[in-house]
């Protein structure tokens, strides 16, 4: 038995645990194998896959996480939630993302319960465990099933498993929501966050993959795949031009690369690692 077949075997032991499933699906290559396993385990009657449409979620990734959950044969329901009506949210604390998640999974599992799902499942792997990730905190206190992770799979574990299953997701590029391109404590509001997706929209027409527009202000600092800095050093004029008609006045390209997290390092900086939670 092959790793891949082993790590199946695990994860669909995790799912099988329960009689049904409603997916916090964003449309990503762990959610997409956390739901694609929820539907090989349980069947696509007993599943429901849920897309939060909000402010700080890329349009474009819309129709493509509709379109996965169409080829699975499963029902897609997508919820619209406002995360900046909550002040706790939109001032950008330290622990943002427990405000986020505490708001989405207490909303899924009251629709979960309503349908009369068992369980609410996310697509949270084994390396979420090790970064500072407050969103995980709302997880476990909401009850949310997390068989990835529990399955001990990595990202990289992750990826080969959804490639052995022939999910068009397996290569994806990580995405996160679009709040994570702002420094702690820098207010979030709708502009901004239409202004991130726009510069990493046009970035992403130009052919560039893992891309990252971090806000700091007046000034946009790009994030690429290695593979792709000398290649955004050599169109810096066009990518110059696009990021300032997306509303940047300066535009600086980090030479140490795409991060997941970089910002997390200013956290680590001042030994901020563990947070409590600011009501």
């Amino acid at each position: 038995m092959s790793r891949a077949e082993e790590n199946l075997k695990r994860l669909e032991e995790i799912v099988g645990r329960y009689e049904s499933a409603l997916v916090a699906f964003s449309g990503g290559v762990d959610s997409s194998l956390a739901l694609a396993a929820a539907v090989r385990t349980l069947g696509p009657e007993r599943v429901l896959a849920v897309t939060s449409d909000n402010e700080t979620y890329l349009p474009s990734e819309l129709e493509p996480a509709r379109e996965f959950a169409e080829s699975l044969g499963v029902e897609h329901l997508i919820v619209e939630t406002r995360e900046l009506d909550n002040p706790d949210y939109a001032r950008n604390p330290a622990n943002r993302c427990y405000f986020c998640k505490s708001t989405l999974y207490s909303d899924l599992a009251r629709l979960a319960a309503e349908r009369g799902y068992a369980c609410v499942i996310d697509g949270a792997n084994a390396d979420d465990e090790g970064d500072y990730r407050p969103g995980r905190q709302a997880a476990r206190e909401l009850g949310v099933v997390s068989p990835l992770s529990e399955a001990g799979l990595s990202k990289e574990e992750v990826r080969e498993l959804a490639r052995h299953l022939g999910l068009p997701t397996w290569d994806k590029p990580a995405l996160a929501c679009l709040s994570s391109r702002f420094p702690y404590g820098q207010k979030i509001t709708p502009e901004k966050l239409q202004q991130v997706a726009r510069a990493e929209e046009y970035l992403r027409s130009r052919g560039f993959r893992q891309v990252r527009v971090r806000h700091h202000g007046e000034i946009a600092r790009l994030e690429v795949g290695d593979d792709e800095l000398e290649r955004a050093f050599a169109e810096r004029k066009e990518i110059v031009a696009g990021l300032r008609d997306a509303g940047f006045l300066y535009v600086a390209l980090d030479l140490a690369g795409y991060r997941s997290g970089s910002l997390n390092a200013a956290l680590k900086k001042r030994g901020k690692r563990t947070l409590p939670v600011l009501g």
